[in-house]
């Protein structure tokens, strides 16, 4: 005989809740050694293909794009560590999040505490309508598209197309948009803003001047 009676199933909601907080805490606190080890499978394979691209670029472009492609996988990888760094997670001392942060945010061209914020930002307003606007896909309720105009609507339905959502967006954001900053961002955010893209510029210049020089010696 089944017991249909409601008051009988009052604390299971409660008792699953439990069970999943015991089964997730393990994957709660940061492993140094996964942490480490994920640094090392990331950013040397990363680097090692940078390098052969830059020297393929003398054999045939055939090998050099294949080899950037690969290269671009790993970087996805690179973020994936920054953005954990963003959150606290990646390491249990905060000023090691911090510079891994950084670090990984000038080889993604991503001011890491500008981003850091905004991200928390975002976090704590997804699924909020009223406070839309920050990290978040240009969202509409059906009211608000059915009262605007022709030109937003189209605007609207060409922010939501595949290549746009998936390829020019994200261009835009990451070589034109964190390059800037608000006209209202303090100036230790501005330099957040803008040093990754100096650190970059310099490392890969200097990277390519030492290797041309090397390999013109040789």
């Amino acid at each position: 005989m089944n017991n249909n009676n409601p008051s009988s199933n009052q604390g299971k909601p409660q008792a699953d809740t439990s069970a999943w907080k015991e089964m997730v805490a393990g994957y709660q606190k940061p492993a140094i050694w996964r942490s480490l080890w994920q640094v090392v499978n990331s950013l040397v394979p990363y680097a090692a293909l940078w390098y052969l691209a830059y020297l393929s670029l003398a054999v045939s472009w055939w090998i050099t794009v294949p080899l950037a492609v690969l290269a671009g996988g790993f970087l996805v990888r690179v973020f994936i560590i920054h953005h954990d760094c963003g959150h606290g997670s990646f390491f249990k001392s905060r000023m090691a999040n911090d510079v891994l942060g950084f670090i990984t945010g000038v080889l993604t061209f991503t001011p890491y505490y500008q981003w850091r914020g905004e991200h928390a930002l975002h976090h704590s307003t997804a699924g909020d309508l009223d406070r839309r606007g920050t990290g978040d896909v240009w969202t509409l309720t059906v009211q608000e598209y059915l009262e605007s105009s022709r030109w937003n609507r189209f605007l609207y339905r060409l922010a939501r197309n595949p290549v746009v959502l998936f390829v020019i967006a994200p261009l835009f954001l990451f070589i034109v948009k964190h390059r800037f900053t608000s006209p209202k961002a303090s100036r230790r955010r501005m330099r957040a803003c803008s040093s990754p893209t100096f650190t970059a510029s310099a490392v890969m210049f200097s990277f390519s001047s030492a290797s041309e020089r090397f390999w013109s010696s040789s």
